[in-house]
């Protein structure tokens, strides 16, 4: 029987891990790629000739990479080395509070004891017992397996157990509207408020379900020796161990459709590449705005009800000086005095936010390191995605008063940052359009605003035999390792295609990974 052929369109970590389990069944699988490197929004911006993480900062649910490189007869221990963390994060307030989360639960209680109180303690055990519960029941039927069969199909795969607990919750209800019946000191409901970013969404908007994202990062954060880049380096040297070939700076202009069916690629050059699937690895906006060729339009028949989060991010080389008590951490938010404000600038208004509130990634610290002189920081702060048309324009007048007022905050919690003008990267909207097009910059493609907008996401199929879709817009969403698991779910479902039409050839199988899935390895927006 003839070799079969895939191609991956995009090397971020979807793409990497289809490419992967593809190759691995015995496909012969080419990766285009227009970057002249492998990650995607895994990157990093170099001063100085040190790699600053720029994109997704926490590795989560470690897991989903042993079980991926164990199924292809690899050991994450020997491809990557990984130090879990004490410390899951430092959260400061400018009124001077501030509370550490632990990988120990207990540690995690006794700290927020002293830091509101033996109820309000009580209140986050029980919380946190709800957290556990819900990831338990929403493992298998959302995040393990392909959302067919819209709500009726879902509620079928989640069982009795499962409903009640979401019945309890309040499937309606909106992320803060629970955190404000779980806690009544508003730094917490802020505090476990935020996960809704971690979609790119509004706390006052997600769903009260995203408050198992809680779990993931009590399960453990790990840190990555040589960043998070480290890990599309591990996963692009695997792929061309497994035979997979990469084309680095190349272009795809246009999905081929023959009879109904993708065929190939046509690229920027004229050149076309043809093959027996397709794994797009890029936002399913692209496909819908036509970027990727007219036929290919009808795999995405509805564009994404409303984009996500962007950021305005500075990855700097700078000495810090801390207040007392306010030492940086690896991660570290500073939070601002109006967090609804913040979601209404944003989503409300489309502008950056007056008040904002401020994520410090700290690469150099963990575990007790302390840099000497200057040191490896990520800032961030939540943005609007309209980094295209006449809004990008707008934009610009307002990046140096949101810097100024991203700074002040982090002075007022403690934090001094001696930024030099030669030694900072500014990101915007705008730019992440440009890396990213169709987007408007967004990062986690559609916002998951109110409980059945998971089903408007698309999934691995789609309405076009042979082409398959994968990274954090389609399911189950973004993150890190959900966007590995998006690339695991797209090449099963290819294989299943292959295998039911009898051109996977015989001794090729598609693996599997009994994996308990991730939920997101986070930008680390707040």
């Amino acid at each position: 029987m003839p070799e079969l052929r895939a191609v991956v369109v995009g090397a971020g970590i979807a793409g990497l891990v289809s490419a992967l389990r593809l190759a691995h069944a015995g496909v012969a699988v080419t990766v285009l790629e227009r970057d002249s490197h492998a990650g995607g929004k895994l990157r990093g911006e170099v001063i100085d000739g040190q790699t600053i993480d720029a994109g997704p900062t926490v590795f989560t649910m470690r897991w989903v990479f042993d079980e991926l490189l164990q199924s292809l007869g690899h050991d994450l221990e020997s491809e990557l080395q990984l130090q879990q963390l004490p410390v899951l994060a430092r959260h400061f307030w400018g009124d001077g509070s501030a509370l550490d989360l632990f990988a120990d639960p207990q540690a995690s209680e006794a700290a927020v004891e002293s830091f509101a109180g033996a109820d309000e303690a009580q209140r986050f055990k029980q919380f946190c017992a709800t957290t556990r519960a819900l990831y338990r029941e929403l493992e298998a039927p959302f995040i393990r397996e392909p959302l067919t069969g819209g709500v009726p199909g879902f509620m079928l795969r989640l069982g009795p157990r499962g409903l009640a607990l979401l019945t309890g919750i309040g499937p309606l209800r909106t992320l803060m509207g629970s955190m404000q019946r779980h806690f009544t000191d508003p730094r917490l409901q802020q505090l476990f408020g935020r996960y809704a970013t971690y979609t790119g969404s509004s706390p006052w908007q997600a769903p009260a379900t995203l408050s198992l994202i809680t779990q993931v990062e009590m399960d453990g954060v790990w840190a990555v020796q040589g960043g998070m880049t480290a890990l599309a380096q591990c996963l692009a040297r695997l792929c061309v161990q497994h035979g997979v070939q990469f084309r680095f700076n190349t272009h795809c202009e246009e999905i081929c459709i023959t009879n109904g069916q993708a065929s190939g690629v046509r690229l920027d050059t004229g050149d076309t590449l043809h093959a027996d699937l397709v794994v797009f690895n890029g936002d399913a906006a692209a496909l819908q705005q036509g970027l990727l060729g007219k036929s290919a339009r009808k795999a995405v028949p509805t564009a994404a009800k409303e984009r996500s989060l962007s950021a305005l991010t500075w990855s700097v080389l700078a000495k810090t000086h801390s207040a007392e008590g306010r030492a940086l951490d690896r991660h570290n938010l500073y939070f601002c005095h109006d967090y609804a404000a913040e979601f209404k600038d944003i989503f409300g208004r489309s502008r950056l936010p007056q008040d904002p509130t401020v994520y410090v990634c700290a690469q150099d610290r963990g575990a007790g390191a302390v840099p000497d002189g200057r040191e490896r920081l990520l800032c961030l702060v939540n943005a609007p995605a309209v980094g295209e048309g006449a809004h990008a324009s707008l934009q610009a007048n307002e990046i140096a008063r949101c810097q100024e007022r991203t700074f002040a905050r982090l002075k007022q919690c403690g934090l001094d940052v001696a930024l030099e003008p030669t030694r900072t990267v500014v990101t915007t909207p705008q730019d992440f359009h440009q890396r990213f097009p169709a987007t408007g910059g967004a990062l986690y493609g559609q916002a998951t605003h109110g409980w059945l907008s998971i089903f408007s996401r698309p999934g691995a199929s789609c309405r076009i035999p042979g082409l398959y879709l994968a990274g954090g817009s389609a399911h189950p969403g973004p993150g890190v390792p959900m966007a590995a698991l998006s690339g695991q779910l797209a090449a099963e479902a290819a294989l299943a295609h292959l295998a039911s039409t009898k051109r996977l050839r015989r001794g090729a199988t598609s693996g599997g990974m009994s994996t308990p899935p991730a939920m997101t390895a986070r930008w680390g927006s707040p």
